[in-house]
């Protein structure tokens, strides 16, 4: 029988490619070579004596003092730490993504406001210390206000690049479909700046753990940073080295959680990065 060609079937939507799965064999294990390649090689060189083991002792002697700093409350240390770093990336960030995005949307804000964060993002963490000292004493304010100054700029950056580096042919379209600002906004714009904005965020979570060890300088009693500044005061290096260690796999570990969650938010994209 032939076909009516008046008739019009209704079309059909096609799902979205998944994004291919990430290898699950020994590539996923790559980054840990030059970590244990590293290790073996301090090992070797402090049991050979080609380093004095006062200044950089071997990791198995590290290892004890972490050991031994566990049983004396390292977890307290820890704890203080992540959460003045969780206190200060969460008010620095979100005072970042508001303004950041006021910025990326109007230009008279961009004007306004953008080149006075751009001469204070020039400012070393350091810089800040004597002033938060004055204003807010050696209490946990002047750690927490640091380190959300520390995660701003990097947020603020990332937002408002984000917005502005938008394709305008995507919002002129969405315009002459009748979307709403706030539809615009919300189905548009937030999607197409969604990348940058967690790349801000990364960054601006991986500089809250940089300006937390000056924040910890502050009169601290507890935190890495004051182990840090503990071991220099008593020339115990494997303090210093065991600090280190613990800032380095907290720092990997908050950011690997943060790029899972890139990852599923951006799982739409087909990219580079998603190659079978």
């Amino acid at each position: 029988m032939a076909a009516d060609p008046d008739l019009v079937l209704p079309a059909r939507r096609v799902p979205a490619p998944a994004a291919p799965p990430r290898p699950a064999g020994p590539s996923r294990w790559l980054g840990a070579v030059v970590p244990l390649l590293a290790v073996a090689l301090l090992e070797l060189s402090g049991r050979l004596g080609w380093v004095a083991p006062n200044l950089l002792p071997p990791p198995s002697e590290v290892l004890e003092t972490l050991w031994q700093l566990a049983r004396q409350g390292l977890a307290g240390h820890v704890a203080a730490s992540s959460l003045r770093v969780l206190a200060g990336f969460a008010i620095g960030g979100g005072l970042a993504v508001a303004i950041g995005a006021l910025v990326g949307l109007s230009r008279r804000a961009e004007w306004l406001l953008d080149p006075t964060f751009q001469a204070l993002r020039a400012i070393p963490s350091l810089a800040w210390v004597p002033l938060l000292l004055l204003w807010l004493g050696i209490d946990e304010a002047p750690k927490v206000v640091l380190i959300a100054i520390g995660a701003f700029f990097p947020v603020y950056m990332g937002v408002a690049a984000g917005i502005r580096d938008v394709d305008r042919k995507l919002v002129e379209v969405a315009r002459m479909g009748g979307l709403s600002p706030l539809s615009l906004v919300r189905r548009v714009l937030l999607p197409a700046a969604l990348p940058s904005v967690l790349t801000g965020l990364r960054n601006g979570l991986s500089l809250a753990w940089m300006f937390m060890v000056a924040a910890e300088l502050i009169a601290a009693t507890q935190g890495l940073g004051y182990l840090l500044t503990d071991g220099r005061e008593t020339a115990r290096a494997d303090i210093v080295l065991a600090a280190i260690v613990l800032l380095a796999l907290l720092g990997k570990f908050t950011d690997t959680l943060m790029q899972r969650l890139e990852r599923r938010l951006l799982a739409w994209r087909d990219t580079f990065d998603n190659r079978p």
